[in-house]
């Protein structure tokens, strides 16, 4: 299964490079609670990539990301680290989990994909910097053609010079300047909004024929394209639309035409290449030596097949060769089965810096709920707001709701903070559903509600392992 987090797809932030490692960890403190060590160790490194830029050409190609390990159960951050500093850097991000892939010669993905996965988020990275240049242009010319959907184009007649007809012409010619600057100005008081017009749409390509070949689905699927390529191509056709919606249809129209997709192929290539973030979360899953059969079978085999994607290889993808030597790998596991040791001792050396990510006190649960610029609290308080309600959790609240997490994380399962999101909602059930009903009110969200939503199934030890 394959993430693609960046709502993940960002334009590059105009001041990653000048960050200090401090910086960056302050940075990560708004949106993460705690894990100090796994924030310094990412900021470092982002901090090194930065530093590397800064060398000459051939020092620099010997300069090495130093690929990081995070050890720790589920729902302490680990994911959450690794986006937010994708985010902070403007850098293509991916997270995968390495239990999805197979070794060479099993039915499943290879782990080569994974970096076909990476380039296609830095295509549409690109791509979205691109249509940012050029949508000023693409406005006016949407604005134009617009218009000539409003106001037909006249055609021009040639006359004899000094006749009469010519005359005329010069008139009609006028007058329909005149009644082209009239619509022109309604057009941009937005007065024909709702007018309806006809425009001619080209439908998105379709997705290609799939199948399983040495190089994976997608390099047939593109090869497939170019040897035949008005097989996928949808034909233009015409719909009847608003001004409102023919507008923003024409304008991206306009700016796909002044796109180049040769530049921003390299330009997402060198991003990928030069700033790339790979999160391979589940990498215990992989963990352990070969037994011959069961479950086991292929995970030695997966290991060795990511080795040289991690320690730097050229991947094929449809937009040209990769080369993954500078892309920074992130890998993750909750490691309660397996140790890091059990992984190859080649992939192991592969990963030199390692962070160990503590489980969360019921402390930390309770700044989780308050502090964070997105909390869970000020989302519901947001979420019920559009309907006129006000939320207000008390201190004592907020407690109750983290110590009942905090309780049945360590009688049941431990998920860490996505308990949180559990308890909310059980705690919020009635108030959710009868949202639009409480319009007006001022609902207190304190201990004794809480304990009233959470009790009844708390107290039941085999009712809150299916329910909490």
């Amino acid at each position: 299964m394959v993430f693609y987090m960046p709502g993940q797809v960002e334009s590059r932030a105009p001041d990653a490079g000048q960050r200090t490692p401090r910086e960056i960890v302050q940075a990560l403190d708004r949106h993460i609670v705690g894990q100090l060590a796994a924030k310094r160790a990412v900021a470092i490194a982002l901090r090194n990539r930065t530093r590397r830029q800064r060398l000459e050409p051939r020092l620099a190609e010997e300069v090495l990301p130093k690929n990081i390990l995070m050890i720790g159960p589920t729902g302490v951050g680990k994911t959450e680290i690794a986006r937010r500093l994708a985010r902070l850097a403007g850098a293509p991000f991916l997270k995968v989990e390495a239990s999805k892939f197979t070794e060479v010669g099993y039915v499943g993905r290879d782990v080569e994909s994974m970096i076909r996965d990476l380039v296609e988020v830095a295509v549409e990275m690109a791509r979205q910097e691109r249509r940012a240049e050029v949508r000023a242009q693409a406005e006016v010319a949407a604005r134009e053609r617009l218009l000539d959907l409003l106001l037909p184009p006249r055609a021009a007649r040639a006359h004899p010079a000094g006749s009469e007809q010519e005359a005329r012409e010069r008139e009609e010619r006028q007058a329909w300047e005149r009644s082209r600057a009239t619509v022109a100005a309604q057009l941009d008081a937005g007065a024909l909004e709702q007018r309806v017009v006809e425009i001619e749409t080209v439908p998105p390509a379709a997705s290609g024929l799939r199948i399983f070949t040495p190089s994976g689905m997608e390099e047939f699927d593109t090869n497939l394209r170019e040897m035949l390529p008005g097989l996928f191509q949808g034909r233009p056709r015409k719909r009847r639309t608003t001004v409102d919606e023919a507008r923003e249809a024409l304008r991206r129209e306009e700016q796909e035409k002044r796109i180049d997709p040769d530049s921003v192929a390299r330009l997402a290539i060198r991003n990928v290449e030069q700033s790339g973030i790979l999160f391979i979360d589940e990498l215990d899953k992989i963990a352990g030596r070969e037994e011959g059969h069961g479950p086991q079978v292929s995970r030695e085999g997966v290991q060795r097949d990511l080795l040289p994607v991690v320690e730097g290889t050229l991947v094929n993808t449809k937009y040209g060769l990769v080369r993954t030597d500078h892309i920074l790998f992130v890998g993750a596991g909750a490691f309660h089965v397996s140790k890091p040791s059990d992984l190859i001792p080649e992939l192991q050396g592969r990963f030199p810096i390692r962070v160990e990510l503590q489980p969360l006190s019921g402390e930390d649960l309770v700044r989780i709920l308050k502090e964070p610029e997105g909390s869970l609290l000020r989302q519901y308080e947001a979420l019920l707001a559009t309907d006129g309600v006000e939320l207000a959790f008390t201190d004592d609240g907020v407690t109750a709701m983290a110590a009942a997490a905090e309780r049945i994380n360590r009688v049941t399962e431990n998920i860490g903070a996505r308990r949180l999101h559990t308890i909310l909602e059980r705690v919020l059930d009635e108030v959710s559903f009868a949202g639009p009903e409480l319009s007006g009110r001022r609902i207190v969200i304190d201990a004794a509600y809480v304990r009233s939503r959470l009790d009844p199934i708390a107290s039941d030890a085999d009712l809150s392992r299916y329910i909490l």
